[in-house]
């Protein structure tokens, strides 16, 4: 199923299922189910097969069209944004740095989390370095605390699309990276949550970004060094995961801080993130100093 957090008319971020280029209210399907991403969050496996027993994707391609919704993140507030650093190996080269012994964490705060065709802003009396990282982002569906590899995927809700759009100035400077990746804005996500049946092996999606049309980043997940279920057991071995956490896995080699020269986001490029059987997460950037994001 493709899941979708929609505006609904009061300004709320409600649950859809959506299909090519229809969807429906997930309380149209079911009326007594889960209005939001967060209640399906909270019934775990059994809301989930509630919903896919009325997901019917003929009804769904012929419901309201795409074009006409606004969309949330899929996960609107997710309660941790964990981030896997370096983990593709000709990003780590690009660098000038070796591949991590183990998957390398750091988190970006999850008031970040913007959805598809919301701005991304900064001020840029704060930072002149903003960059993109196309990423695969995993949604955990249960909660998982010491999990092997072998079950890992067990684990996994579904996957999204992610923008790991960091300020490098601020990243590199402070020392540490949590303040140069969390910015306001600075996680775009979407554009919908495909749920883990429609993708059995998530080491075989083609990933790229592009900036106003220009290619920047093209790989595959299959040239990940720490697999995602390596990466969910390592990280369950040391903190719990929990339903609506959301895990980047890191990016591709080509991010604007390593090209020669270097090559930042501009005030009003379009930055295009596209994942094979995902979608395509669009957003475009804004520069604007002094002014509060609402």
């Amino acid at each position: 199923m493709r899941l979708i957090s929609y505006h609904d008319a009061d300004g709320r971020a409600s649950l859809g299922l959506a299909a090519g280029d229809g969807w429906l209210p997930a309380t149209e399907l079911l009326p007594d189910g889960p209005r939001t991403m967060a209640g399906l969050l909270d019934l775990g496996p059994t809301g989930l097969s509630a919903l896919r027993a009325v997901a019917d994707p003929h009804r769904l391609t012929h419901g309201r069209a795409m074009a006409d919704v606004t969309l949330h993140a899929p996960v609107p507030r997710p309660g941790k944004v964990i981030a896997i650093g370096r983990n593709y190996r000709e990003h780590a080269a690009e660098e000038g740095t070796d591949v991590p012994a183990a998957p390398l964490i750091f988190s970006k705060w999850p008031s970040c989390v913007v959805g598809p065709d919301e701005p991304i802003r900064w001020d840029p009396t704060l930072t002149d370095q903003v960059d993109y990282e196309a990423e695969l982002a995993v949604i955990i569906g249960r909660t998982a605390r010491r999990v092997s590899v072998d079950r890992a995927l067990e684990y996994v809700l579904g996957y999204t699309c992610l923008d790991d759009v960091s300020a490098r100035d601020l990243q590199f400077g402070d020392g540490q990276w949590t303040r140069g990746k969390s910015l306001d804005t600075f996680c775009p996500m979407g554009p919908a949550l495909v749920t883990a049946d429609e993708i059995p092996d998530p080491q075989d999606l083609a990933i790229s970004c592009r900036v106003d049309g220009a290619l920047r980043q093209d790989a595959n997940t299959s040239q990940m060094y720490f697999t995602v279920a390596e990466i969910i057991s390592h990280c369950s071995q040391a903190f719990t995961l929990e339903p609506g956490d959301v895990i980047a896995t890191g990016t591709p080699a080509g991010v604007g801080i390593f090209r020669d020269p270097p090559r930042f986001l501009r005030d009003g490029e379009e930055v295009v993130v596209e994942i094979e059987r995902i979608g395509r997460l669009r957003n475009v950037c804004r520069a604007e100093a002094g002014v509060a994001i609402a």
